[in-house]
């Protein structure tokens, strides 16, 4: 005959066996408080807990994405932008998240969000457009260093969307104009600059050889004539316009 007390003894140890079996996942770990005492982190896995005793928190290792709402910020150079951000980052201590800190994820879009208002403060409205990156690397920087003691690995940090006022746009844009056209200036200054030196130079080339020069007006009429046009031209020897500018210098000299 089964003895009853021993049978409901054994009942109630198996219970409790029931009871005090756990099993964390790959990602997830075990901060374990006994009478309230961390007495440290249980898992992956399979893993016992003293029933009404030990208490167990899991936590999630996995990286989380927190969304930094929209914030608005006044650069160094007082112009008013809006600015949103991603935060990507993991639990590495679960212990101390658990001890050191309330409500993780809250925590971590606060300093995200004063972090980045002050970022923004420290930049002119060119550096925010043009250096995001490093901004956000600053920016990550300065976040890890906070959330550390915490347990906390931030491992990037992403600016999304800097809107800036319509005024700031139209500005940019006629500064953006007033580049081209100065630009375009430029080339076309330089090619002229550069036509005039090669024709320097073919100037020169000519005035050596005036047989070369002969060519080059009969080249010129050549083109004239396919225009299909009602010029004259006559032609003089090169000869006859020296002689002329000579005569036209001892007139000169002789007044």
């Amino acid at each position: 005959m089964v003895n009853l007390p021993v049978l409901w003894v054994l009942i109630v140890l198996v219970i409790l066996l029931f009871m005090s079996l756990r099993i964390a996942k790959e990602y997830e770990r075990a901060v374990i408080l006994r009478l309230g005492r961390l007495i440290g982190t249980r898992g992956p896995g399979l893993y016992f807990l003293i029933p009404f005793v030990e208490q167990q928190i899991l936590i999630d290792q996995r990286v989380v994405t927190a969304a930094v709402e929209q914030q608005d910020a006044i650069t160094k150079d007082n112009v008013p932008v809006k600015v949103d951000a991603v935060v990507w980052y993991r639990i590495v201590h679960p212990a101390n998240s658990v001890v050191k800190v309330e409500r993780v994820y809250l925590a971590v879009t606060q300093i995200a969000l004063t972090t980045l208002r002050n970022i923004i403060g420290k930049h002119t409205l060119d550096d925010v457009l043009k250096e995001k990156d490093k901004l956000s690397e600053e920016m990550r920087k300065t976040i890890d260093d906070v959330t550390e003691p915490w347990g906390i690995e931030v491992q990037i940090v992403e600016m999304k969307d800097v809107v800036i006022p319509g005024s700031m746009q139209r500005a940019m844009a006629q500064e953006a104009e007033a580049l081209r056209e100065k630009r375009a200036r430029i080339i076309k200054a330089e090619a002229e600059m550069e036509a005039a030196a090669r024709l320097r130079d073919a100037a020169l080339i000519i005035m050596e050889s005036p047989a070369g020069l002969e060519l080059r007006r009969m080249q010129m009429i050549t083109e004239v004539g396919a225009e299909q046009n009602t010029m004259t031209v006559v032609m003089m020897p090169s000869e006859f316009v020296s002689l002329a500018r000579a005569l036209s210098g001892a007139a000169d000299k002789g007044v």
